[in-house]
């Protein structure tokens, strides 16, 4: 028979939930409570007691087998020395398993209850889980025993995708080390090169983990091949292991431990501390993420954030194992979050070095690399009156979302947005979809669109990404537009298909190599407006998903581009204008009249539809007039009377025409834009 130790001493007078307890459960209880009854297990009975002093105690039971073992959420709690943390993050392709490794993880190291677990359990976001995709990094710490040592492991999970790689690099900048896996039927892809040179740019140590070997298709000797052909990197002592099954998990961890190099013991040091993430609450205020390099942050410390020159008190501080865990204090090596009731959402951003205000460091930590926007598109509130919102709710998103930029913009057609800055066109769909959703804003975004440099003919160079900013034709000399290199990997049966869907989109052809029998790597140089469109779609329709890609800024080229203007009776709509390839006007200039002749509404006069490249009309479509039939009451008689009417009818046509004001709807506006973003 179990029996029973409390952690606290009781009150004979005292019962738990006295309330809810009959007589015959009291007078059981306080005999208990004396000594002349064992405890059994009775469903009458709550397993928690309440102490004299008020706090809550949990009855722990003592079995033949021994003590219970202890909580594992106090057990991450306990301190280790600096020697034992180890601070590393996972980096894949996208789709190559890293939730679902990181899920098992948190299981393996009983971070995480079985009960409370789920699939892509760091994956907080719906949006995450709907795509199934990582948008955001998200830290967790674990404990791991070794030899019956404990070891603190801060796993931080990023993104696959390619225009999240801001986020990659920043979570690398907080480890010593990185898990780099890939899948075993798969092989290596774009984006697994893309991350592992930004891996060995912060000078990590690097781990081959080969993923999802349970799969009829794995071939885990070839993949191992290819990375050592591609990469460079020894994998003779690759980790083999499924996440899905469970298999090679705790090989893992082991690996880990005696792979990742510790942090730098500079707990001595006056305090500075990285931020890596941050987010607005509406109760608490901004809550900081960070990893602590020198020094040793407590709870009450008057704090000093050195790139805005602001001063806080830490409120609270904790680790992040995976949900907020307050704790005392923080020392070097180890990563956590702060809450300081930081109200202004520009006091505290990404990159910024925390330091104690009565002892602050001499310099502050390098930060990060800002990021640079590559796709460019407007963003309107269909309601006038939300303008204010969603510039409040692009600040606070921009603290969670470090590679958004965004300034105001004024449109004819569309009242007072934002032009905003992405870096690439999934990232401009994920920040449109989270202002909706976290913000209830109703947004209508423009055609997205690239920056071109304008030489002018009085020698002065502008930048441009919106294309009403386009000087006239005579002031221009010339404009060049960003050029991108593009490496695609793909099957050998799709070279043909991909190399022709790069000759279209005005690609150079660089080089082919094959990295294996089976495998191409195809390099094109291309200009990046003609990526900004559907071109990643077409990758994968064209090689049945197989194929993947890679892109890198490469600088500016002369390109032969004209603006294409939208004129409806006479006016031009400067929401419409797109700059353009030359030889792509006509085409583009056709579909958009097209489209427009069918969106906007008839009026009693003739409505002419143009798309121009400056006084030149390249494509004309005509709305025809609503006619009142006013031959109807002309039963008989002679002809001239007809003429008559019509001539009347006609004059009153060409007035109203000369007088008149076409309204888009917005209906017509949204559709064109959508338009463009598929033909341009």
């Amino acid at each position: 028979m179990a029996t029973t130790s409390a952690s606290c001493s009781f009150s004979p007078l005292l019962y738990p939930s006295s309330h809810s307890l009959s007589i015959r459960a009291k007078a059981r209880f306080s005999t208990i409570l004396l000594g002349q009854l064992p405890l059994i297990p009775n469903q009458s009975l709550s397993p928690i007691w309440r102490c004299p002093s008020g706090k809550i105690s949990s009855v722990r039971a003592v079995t033949d087998a021994g003590p219970a073992t202890v909580d594992p959420g106090q057990e991450r709690l306990s301190k280790v020395p600096i020697s034992n943390i180890r601070n590393f993050s996972i980096i894949a392709h996208i789709d190559h398993g890293k939730s679902t490794l990181a899920d098992k993880l948190l299981q393996l190291t009983g971070t995480v209850p079985k009960r409370e677990m789920k699939e892509q359990f760091l994956d907080n976001m719906d949006l995450e889980r709907e795509r199934g995709i990582t948008i955001k990094l998200q830290a967790a710490r674990m404990r791991h025993l070794v030899n019956n040592e404990p070891y603190c492991l801060n796993l931080i999970d990023t993104p696959g995708h390619v225009d999240f790689s801001y986020e990659v690099s920043r979570s690398l900048a907080a480890c010593e080390g990185a898990l780099l896996v890939v899948d075993a039927s798969q092989g290596v892809e774009a984006q697994t090169l893309a991350n592992v040179y930004l891996a060995l740019e912060n000078d990590l140590e690097i781990i081959p983990v080969l993923n999802k070997i349970d799969l009829p298709g794995a071939d885990p000797d070839r993949v191992s091949r290819e990375i050592e052909e591609v990469i460079g990197l020894d994998c003779s002592n690759a980790i083999h292991c499924s996440a899905k099954e469970g298999i090679g998990i705790s090989e893992i961890l082991d690996a880990i431990v005696a792979n990742v190099p510790p942090p730098k013991d500079t707990a001595s040091l006056p305090l500075r501390a990285l931020i890596f993430d941050s987010y607005y609450d509406p109760y608490r205020g901004v809550i900081v993420y960070f990893r602590v390099v020198d020094g040793t942050i407590r709870k009450g410390d008057k704090v000093h954030f050195m790139a805005s020159e602001k001063d806080y008190f830490a409120d609270e501080i904790g680790v992040l194992s995976p949900n907020q865990i307050e704790v005392k204090e923080l020392y070097a090596g180890e990563v956590g979050y702060l809450s300081a009731s930081i109200r202004s959402v520009a006091d505290a951003r990404v990159g910024d070095t925390i330091t104690l205000f009565n002892r602050k460091a001499e310099s502050s930590l390098p930060g990060y690399a800002e990021s640079t926007p590559v796709v460019f598109c407007g963003l309107f509130p269909i309601d006038a009156d939300q303008f204010l919102d969603l510039r409040d709710s692009l600040e606070k998103l921009q603290l969670n979302d470090a590679a958004l930029k965004f300034e105001p913009e004024n449109s004819t057609a569309m009242g007072f947005g934002f032009r905003c800055g992405f870096l690439g066109l999934l990232h401009m769909e994920i920040v449109q979809e989270r202002l909706e959703r976290e913000y209830n804003l109703n947004l209508i975004t423009t055609a997205p669109s690239v920056v071109y440099k304008v030489n002018c003919s009085n020698e002065e160079t502008i930048e441009i990404s919106n294309p009403s900013l386009l000087p006239e034709p005579g002031k221009l000399k010339s404009i060049e537009e960003p050029y991108v290199k593009v490496e695609m990997l793909t099957p050998k049966d799709y070279i043909g298909a991909l190399m022709e869907l790069g000759q279209d989109r005005r690609g150079i052809f660089k080089e082919m190599n094959y990295i294996t029998e089976y495998r191409a790597s195809i390099v094109y140089e291309l200009p990046l407006a003609e990526m900004v469109g559907d071109f990643f779609d077409q990758l994968k329709s064209r090689s049945k998903g197989y194929a993947s890609m890679e892109y890198s800024l490469i600088g500016y080229r002369e390109s032969n581009l004209v603006k294409l203007d939208v004129q409806i009776n006479g006016e031009p709509v400067e929401p419409l204008a797109t700059i353009v390839h030359k030889d792509k006007a006509y085409s583009v200039g056709r579909a958009l009249t097209q489209k427009l002749k069918e969106l906007i509404p008839r009026q009693l006069f003739k409505v002419p539809i143009q798309a121009c490249i400056g006084s030149k009309v390249i494509a004309s479509e005509s709305l025809s007039a609503i006619r009142k039939d006013v031959l109807a009451k002309c039963y008989g008689g002679d002809v001239s009377r007809k003429k008559k009417l019509l001539k009347k009818q006609a004059e009153g046509k060409k007035r109203m025409k000369a007088i008149g004001k076409v309204d888009v709807p917005q209906e017509a506006f949204m559709a064109v834009l959508k338009l463009e973003k598929e033909v341009i």
